[in-house]
């Protein structure tokens, strides 16, 4: 994503803009910005752990039950449909990005737009939606960040308001995935930012990710709440990937792109629907949800919950606990949370990196019943396997299971990869073709590339 300049002009000089006294200011700036924009996030993340437990542990003794009633996830999953529809409705701007569409490039968040994206994103996570918290992150940071610069200076070249709204993504989004690094991959695949530009426009956003998560640590030390590591800390040893393996990284990887398929496209054809009656059919879709973990609550030993939430704290327990499912429980957590995956990514607001990074695990670790499959292995396949299905980011995906599974990680990354690759591939040819862009006069055209979406 590179920043427009004039017709006929040259691109700018990356070296001469590193030696520029602007620069600099932008860094400082970047830095500044880091600080609110990680406090901003650690308290929203922490926000909605509360407000989960509030609502699916502490309400129901409130109201006089011994425990969560089987039917109770119907009733906050219908209350976040009504809060999210009530916010698309009548707020500006549109709630976040569509999470059906993956992420991509839309530029800065405009400041009026916050209100709506912070009220539809927590209406979404903490009643029990099954989408995750880093949509929502990146474009709180990118508001707060474009918001900075226009307190400074409001007409402000819209080079720095690009980067330093990158930045404030950078520090909101930094700590959640455990690494600075991993925001950085993230946002610069679905950015596409790359040539000469990268560098200078990276730098100041990993300044900002590098001064979040100092602040996020502070955070911890002051108030005692916790981090929001995303590592697996007790996993089986694995040492050196097999022939077995590596065909089961072929198969794992063909089956992630039949799954994610079905779960992404019913989502896309349902999205225009939704927004067609937003009101009404948005309460339905959440009502969908509840049902979809009701469904699997009653006809396993399992709890309705491992359905809910985007699987970001279960998905430790799923692997750690991995002798304590069954195939067949395994198979009907993957069914019933797929369901609630698809109408969440049609009309919610939130991000699809950890349902599809759950479902994903919970295959690898069915399929690691039949021989040659460890345990280990085949979740971190899978895990790949599906993250890249779903958003379309190869090495995001990898990373992602790296950092998951941070003590095997060396050993498991050939396999992941080839899982990975062969499920990016083969999305690919399952997806429909691209609509043909309509034809535009050059004029038009070059008016489009400058705006970036």
């Amino acid at each position: 994503m590179s920043s427009p300049t004039p017709t006929g002009a040259p691109p700018p000089d990356p070296a001469q803009l590193l030696r520029s006294r602007a620069y600099l200011l932008v860094l400082v700036l970047g830095a500044i910005v880091g600080v609110p924009v990680a406090a901003v996030a650690y308290f929203y993340l922490k926000g909605v752990a509360g407000a989960q437990t509030w609502v699916f542990t502490t309400l129901p003794g409130d109201l006089g039950f011994s425990g969560e009633p089987a039917l109770w996830p119907l009733l906050p999953l219908t209350v976040s449909g009504l809060l999210v529809g009530l916010t698309l409705r009548y707020l500006p701007g549109t709630g976040g990005h569509k999470p059906a569409e993956g992420f991509k490039a839309s530029g800065p968040v405009l400041p009026i737009e916050l209100p709506g994206i912070v009220i539809a994103s927590f209406a979404t996570l903490s009643l029990g939606v099954v989408l995750g918290p880093e949509a929502p992150l990146i474009a709180i940071g990118s508001g707060l960040g474009v918001l900075a610069v226009h307190l400074l200076k409001r007409d402000a070249p819209q080079m720095a308001v690009a980067v330093i709204g990158a930045a404030g993504s950078f520090a909101a989004i930094s700590t959640l995935l455990g690494s600075p690094l991993a925001g950085a991959f993230l946002l610069m695949e679905a950015s596409g930012i790359g040539g000469p530009m990268m560098g200078v426009i990276l730098i100041p956003g990993l300044l900002a990710a590098g001064v979040g998560t100092l602040i996020f640590v502070g955070l911890d030390n002051w108030t005692g709440y916790g981090t929001f590591s995303l590592a697996v800390p007790h996993i089986p040893p694995f040492t050196t990937p097999t022939l077995a393996e590596f065909l089961w990284a072929i198969g794992i990887g063909l089956a992630a792109a039949v799954i994610g398929t079905a779960i992404k496209r019913p989502a896309l054809l349902l999205q225009p629907i939704v927004e067609r009656q937003i009101l009404v059919l948005t309460p339905v879709a959440g009502f969908g949800i509840g049902t979809a973990a009701v469904i699997f609550g009653e006809l396993t030993t399992h709890s309705s919950s491992e359905v809910l939430f985007s699987g970001q704290d279960a998905l430790p327990n799923l692997i750690e606990g991995a002798a304590g499912w069954t195939v067949g429980a395994l198979v009907l957590l993957m069914i019933c949370k797929g369901v609630a995956y698809t109408l969440a990514l049609s009309c919610f607001r939130g991000g699809p990196t950890f349902p599809g990074m759950f479902i994903g695990g919970a295959g690898g670790i069915a399929l690691s019943h039949l021989p040659g499959l460890p345990m280990i292995a085949g979740a971190a396949m899978g895990i790949g396997a599906m993250t890249v299905v779903m958003l379309g980011l190869p090495l995001t995906s990898v990373l992602l299971v790296d950092i998951f599974l941070s003590a095997d990680s060396l050993a498991l990354t050939p396999i992941v990869i080839v899982a990975v690759v062969v499920a990016y591939v083969a999305s690919a040819r399952l997806a429909p073709p691209p609509d043909a862009p309509p034809s535009a006069a050059p004029g038009a055209q070059a008016a489009a590339a400058a705006g970036g979406g």
